[in-house]
């Protein structure tokens, strides 16, 4: 699934170049340093949100319109002057990136076979894995 949520990204000019940025559709609130930075930190922030939100079942909300989004209004407007921009993500994408986490499946295999691959020192969770990946047409 692709979004592109609008974010409030604002500039605080200080020694580390830090940028306060807002993701109201999902009530995202962090920072990051330089515009580069932040772009990047909102990306995960919103990628982690979506993840988190599909494991425990809850729809991920879909982005508002552009310009429904007013950076004055924003959280951080007190801080200093805010600007809208989008930020794409993939939750398909981000979660084969982020989420490396290993489940114990058990498989079952003929004792032949299975003998087979141990004499020739194949790694049988690997190649399951590598096997799945172009069964799904998926990729790291």
């Amino acid at each position: 699934m692709k979004y592109v949520y609008p974010v409030i990204f604002t500039q605080l000019h200080d020694d580390k170049d830090t940028v306060l940025i807002e993701v109201p559709d999902l009530e995202i609130l962090t920072e990051g340093f330089g515009m580069a930075g932040a772009v990047c930190m909102a990306r995960d922030a919103i990628g982690l949100k979506g993840i988190s939100m599909e494991d425990a079942g809850m729809n991920i909300p879909t982005p508002r319109e552009y310009d429904s989004i007013d950076a004055t209004a924003g959280t951080f407007a007190e801080d200093g002057t805010g600007c809208v921009s989008l930020v794409d993500i993939d939750f398909a994408e981000y979660r084969r990136r982020a989420d490396n986490k290993t489940v114990r499946r058990n498989v079952t295999l003929p004792n032949w076979l299975n003998q087979e691959a141990e004499n020739a020192h194949i790694n049988v969770s690997r190649v399951l894995q590598e096997a799945l990946m172009v069964k799904l047409n998926v990729s790291r």
